[in-house]
Formats: C-alpha cells, structure tokens, sequence
C-alpha cells in the first residue's frame, strides 16, 4: 500500500460520499480489500469515530471496487492523524449522562433507506453507540418515488 508517507486525513469519510456496488472497475486482488476491511472492523472496538465508515465499506466485500479500495485507504489515512483517538475513560468524569442521535434519511443510494445511529457519554466517556440501516424505505421516500407529491396543473 505505500502510506508510511501518505497525508493523514482529518475524516474518515468523505461528505455526503455515496459509494455504489456497479460504480468503478472491479479490484484484481479482492482479497487485500476484504484482509483490509476486516482489520478495520476489529479496529472499530476501540475506534467508534470510524465505525460507520467501515460499516459502509464492509457492504461491498463481495465485489469490491476502486472507489470503495479508495476510501478504505483513506480511513487508514484518517487513524495514521488520529493517532490519540479512540475510548477514553477519565477518573476525574462527571456523572451527568448525555445521549446523541442522528439519521440520513434515505441515504443508501442502493436500497433508499436511511441510516440511524446513538451515541450516550457519561460524563466525557462514551459508553454506548450503535448504527442501523432501517428495515422499511421511508413513506416520504416511497410517494417521492411514485410522484404522490405532484398536484396536476
């Protein structure tokens, strides 16, 4: 791979990127990208900062594709900046408990579904997290794709 001297990344994934299973040309070697990927997911016990980064990429272990080779290397970019990142727990915390949320609604470009995810901190240290692709497409995502919101003139 070469990334001794590569320039380390400050996130994980790009914006709004929106990877596909048909975008690209196929990998030849497809076993570095799956060796790759699940070193990351056993990286993501420690690492929650990149948890759905690697989640996402982990969908295209069967096929994978230049662009998805791509962002796995830029991941390895993101940790190689982020070396002090990861869980923490401080004996000086706080008891307080804080709990985040957040979703993309209907963010898969492949399945129309939305992504949801938590995090909940006690005091400073996270203790909690998880993201989960929805079962069901969103009813607003269905009428926008059957024109239900077009009024006829």
């Amino acid at each position: 791979m070469g990334l001794t001297g590569a320039r380390p990344d400050s996130f994980p994934m790009e914006q709004n990127l929106k990877l596909s299973t048909d975008d690209g040309d196929l990998l030849k070697e497809p076993t570095k990208y799956r060796r790759l990927v699940g070193k990351l997911i056993y990286l993501t016990v420690t690492r929650p900062d990149i948890v759905y980064s690697v989640r996402t990429l982990s969908k295209y272990i069967q096929e994978p594709r230049k662009p998805h080779w791509d962002a796995t290397l830029r991941i390895l970019r993101y940790v190689k900046g982020t070396p002090g990142q990861g869980l923490f727990f401080s004996s000086k915390n706080d008891l307080s408990l804080k709990a985040f949320c957040d979703s993309d609604w209907g963010g898969c470009r492949t399945t129309q579904r939305s992504v949801t995810g938590y995090c909940i901190f006690l005091g400073t240290s996270l203790i909690s997290w998880k993201s989960k692709k929805q079962t069901n497409v969103s009813d607003l995502q269905q009428r926008q794709n059957t024109n239900q919101w077009q009024t006829p003139l």
